[in-house]
Parts: structure tokens; C-alpha cells; sequence
């Protein structure tokens, strides 16, 4: 769903479409929206795509919010995961021009943003991982993924204001 104008829109895609964005998405250990995201900001210049990304992850936490109201655990955690992903890749575009394609470049680059923003900053990339895991396995409470909103809202909001 997305609102251009002030009207909310939604977008279906079915069948072969579907499927590949989706296989796609999992295949570089991104959500379906970090994808699609993705695709749609790649001609943008590094700091127009920071600015975009910050956005989505503001927005993915709301999701997040509301998927919890509904007691879908798996959705809120996958949500937040996104959000703390999205806010690191905006860090390392707005600070460095650098794209992070990897998991493993995503946990790299955390380690710079804890150096510049605070030793806090760990935490709320450990929050963000365990819902990564959470979303895949289902252990985590309704708890759990409360406090890690509020963590990852923290290091989205705070990498938003950097960006300002």
C-alpha cells in the first residue's frame, strides 16, 4: 500500500511477477518492500536513496506497530528487522555514497554507525537481528518484539536526523 497525493493505493501482483520479486527479495536476505525499494531508488543519487530509505524504515515501524495491535508477531519483527536495515543502508549512502548489498556488509557497516552515533547502537542492531530471526522462527513474545520497536525506532529516528 502507498499514498501518492493523499490517496492510499495498493498494488497486487500475482502469479510468475510475484513469485520471482519475492525469490528475489529472499535471495539477497532482503523483505519483499527493502526489495522493491531497491529496484525503485536505484537511479537515484546516494543521498536522494538515504532519504528514501529512512522513509520506508519510518514507515515499516508504523506497519510493525500495527501488525503487533493485531497479534502478528512474525510480521511486527520482520517489519523492524527491515526498518534497522533500511536505517543503516541510508547511514552508509548518506555518509559514504557506499551501497550495502550483504548481511554481512549490513553487520560491517553497524559497527561504524555505533562509532559515530553511540555504543547504543549495538543494542538496537541486536534487537534488529533477533526479529530477523524471530520472523523465520516464531519463538518471540509479544515483549520481545515491543522492545525491540522502541530500540530500532531510536536508531531510525536518530539516523533520520543525521540526514537532516
Amino acid at each position: 500500500m502507498y499514498i501518492v497525493m493523499g490517496i492510499v493505493e495498493a498494488v497486487m501482483i500475482k502469479g510468475v511477477a510475484a513469485r520471482r520479486l519475492y525469490e528475489e527479495a529472499r535471495k539477497r536476505g532482503m523483505g519483499l518492500e527493502e526489495y522493491v525499494l531497491e529496484l525503485v531508488v536505484r537511479d537515484l543519487d546516494p543521498k536522494g536513496r538515504a532519504g528514501e530509505y529512512i522513509k520506508v524504515a519510518q514507515e515499516l515501524l508504523e506497519e510493525a506497530g500495527e501488525e503487533l495491535k493485531r497479534g502478528n508477531n512474525r510480521q511486527a519483527a520482520e517489519k523492524i528487522w527491515g526498518a534497522a536495515a533500511l536505517a543503516v543502508k541510508a547511514f552508509a549512502f548518506w555518509r559514504e555514497g557506499k551501497r550495502l548489498a550483504s548481511h554481512g556488509e549490513l553487520w560491517e557497516y553497524s559497527l561504524i554507525v555505533a562509532r559515530e552515533l553511540g555504543g547504543w547502537v549495538r543494542e538496537s542492531w541486536f534487537a534488529a537481528v533477533s526479529m530477523h530471526t524471530c520472523f523465520y522462527e516464531g519463538w518471540c513474545r509479544k515483549e520481545h518484539i515491543e522492545e525491540a520497536l522502541k530500540a530500532v525506532r531510536k536508531l531510525v529516528e536518530r539516523v533520520a536526523g543525521e540526514l537532516k
